[in-house]
Order: C-alpha cells, then sequence, then structure tokens
C-alpha cells in the first residue's frame, strides 16, 4: 500500500482494483453508488434557500415531505425528504469524493503544470491552447452528462457501476450505450490527438 502512495499516478489496475473495492464495501456494507442524484438533491438545498416553500412537511407522504416541484416530489417525496435532510450517506459520499480527489492531488509526487491541467496536451495536440473554448467545451460536456445521467435515471456509477456489479440487464446496456456512443465521439472529437 505504501507503494502505491509513493507512485507519482496509479496505474491502471491499481486504480481499477481500488475502485472495485471500493464499490463491493459501499454495496455489501450500505448500499449501491450513485451520484448524479445528488446534485438534483444540492439544486433543492440552494433553491429551498430562496423558497420556504418549494420544500414542506407533509404528513400525507411516505417520507414526510412533499414539493411543489413535480420532480423534486418524485417518489412520493423521497427527493424532498433528502433536500430536507441532506446528510445522508450519498450526499456525505460526494462530498467525500470531491475531498479524496484533493488528498490524492496533494499525495502525487509530481504534479503536472499549470498548463497541463488547464488545456491537457491531448486538448493542445487538437485545439491549442485557448483557455475559454477549453472551458466552454468541458462546462457543455459536463452538463450534457449530468442532463444525460438524469434522463437515464442514474448515472455511470449508478447504472453502470453499480448496476453491472449486481448483474443488472440496464447495467449492461448502459454501459454498451455509454461505450459504443463515447469511444466513435472521443475518436471524431480528438482526430489527430493521442
Amino acid at each position: 500500500m505504501n507503494n502505491l502512495l509513493t507512485q507519482s499516478m496509479w496505474n491502471w489496475k491499481a486504480s481499477g482494483i481500488a475502485l472495485a473495492l471500493c464499490f463491493l464495501l459501499a454495496v455489501a456494507l450500505v448500499k449501491p453508488i450513485g451520484v448524479s442524484t445528488q446534485f438534483v438533491i444540492l439544486d433543492g438545498i440552494i433553491w429551498s434557500w430562496f423558497d420556504d416553500n418549494v420544500i414542506v412537511a407533509d404528513a400525507n407522504s411516505n417520507t414526510g415531505y412533499a414539493s411543489s416541484n413535480a420532480y423534486l416530489n418524485k417518489g412520493d417525496g423521497k427527493y424532498a425528504k433528502s433536500i430536507a435532510n441532506p446528510m445522508n450517506y450519498s450526499f456525505i459520499f460526494v462530498i467525500a469524493m470531491i475531498v479524496g480527489g484533493f488528498i490524492a492531488s496533494r499525495l502525487q509526487r509530481e504534479k503536472p503544470s499549470l498548463q497541463e491541467r488547464i488545456t491537457p496536451t491531448v486538448w493542445q495536440q487538437a485545439y491549442g491552447t485557448a483557455v475559454t473554448k477549453r472551458y466552454v467545451v468541458a462546462f457543455i460536456g459536463g452538463f450534457l452528462v449530468l442532463f444525460g445521467a438524469r434522463l437515464a435515471g442514474g448515472c455511470t456509477s449508478g447504472h453502470m457501476m453499480s448496476g453491472m456489479m449486481q448483474t443488472s440487464l440496464s447495467g449492461y446496456l448502459f454501459a454498451l450505450g455509454a461505450f459504443g456512443l463515447a469511444i466513435p465521439v472521443a475518436m471524431l472529437f480528438y482526430k489527430g490527438g493521442q
């Protein structure tokens, strides 16, 4: 383990094994991992700061909460309950992912240059060093991924990774669709990049 921490970057095998162990422990001890819903919860938390009526206590709901917004009221107020009481396993897991990423970045011996972090080499080879263009494309890509995750009812961690681990047919179909589209798009987008 100490050898893994002193390497400048984990190789794909070590990373894959670590990720698989995290997913296995989560499924065995708590519940399958899925994070895209927590972005909806965060949106609801922010919205509730400005509108006290978006989430209300509701004795008629099985969860004890309801929302005037149909999406936040899904599952008999399941999202509304999570917004009213956000300190749950899934929300803390997302916060832990951010903290874990920060810790991992601090443990790296060799850190990429600022230019490499802003515009990675593969981007520079295909599109140059324009920072604004990189940020706009990254934002659009992130928006499309999150929109698609909500449209599909889950993200890659929930559908693909947790789902396939539980031998869910929807997990395999999601993975097939994700890679079936992602590979040709990446090849087209990064034409000539390595």
